[in-house]
């Protein structure tokens, strides 16, 4: 990733995740984003480690190859319980370039849990770069399309922390 640091030092601690670099260039490269990234770039909760919007700690699904030619492409992001009230979904449209890297090989397959992710501006769009545990995910598309979806995970709030 250009701006999100994955291994940040903050103070005596290191291995940390850290948007900050990111979210300072955001506002300067938001006016060069297609319309749905942007709106995804810059939800207030999708870098909130907290927030129940944010990417982290979701967990890839499903991906469907979209149309005859493939250039859409979906993926079924999978909530985390102890966070998340919502799964997402996100589509790429009009996608020029995938590229996987893991460990173990180059499959979707390989793909896990998702630490972050950062959105770029392209000449052909976007680019959406999501480091995952393990592997890195990298798409070229014309723009992105993210939806959050009601989950089967029960209120936050009812029954946690009870025996």
């Amino acid at each position: 990733m250009k701006y999100v640091d994955l291994d940040a030092q903050v103070g005596g601690l290191t291995g940390v995740i850290d948007p900050t670099r990111y979210l300072g260039r955001l506002p300067e490269l938001s006016g060069s984003l297609p319309p749905g990234a942007l709106a995804f770039a810059t939800d207030p909760q999708h870098y909130s480690f907290s927030g129940k919007r944010c990417v982290k700690d979701l967990t890839l699904q499903q991906v469907s190859f979209l149309g005859n030619d493939g250039q859409d492409i979906e993926a079924c992001f999978r909530h985390n319980c102890w966070k998340h009230d919502e799964d997402l979904v996100i589509r790429w449209t009009g996608v020029v370039h995938v590229r996987i890297e893991t460990p173990d090989g180059t499959s979707w397959s390989d793909l896990e849990t998702v630490i972050l992710d950062e959105i770029l501006p392209h000449d052909h769009g976007c680019s959406h770069e999501m480091a995952f545990r393990p592997g890195t995910l990298m798409i070229t598309c014309r723009d992105i399309t993210a939806t959050w979806a009601e989950t089967d995970c029960p209120d936050a709030r009812q029954g946690q922390g009870t025996s």
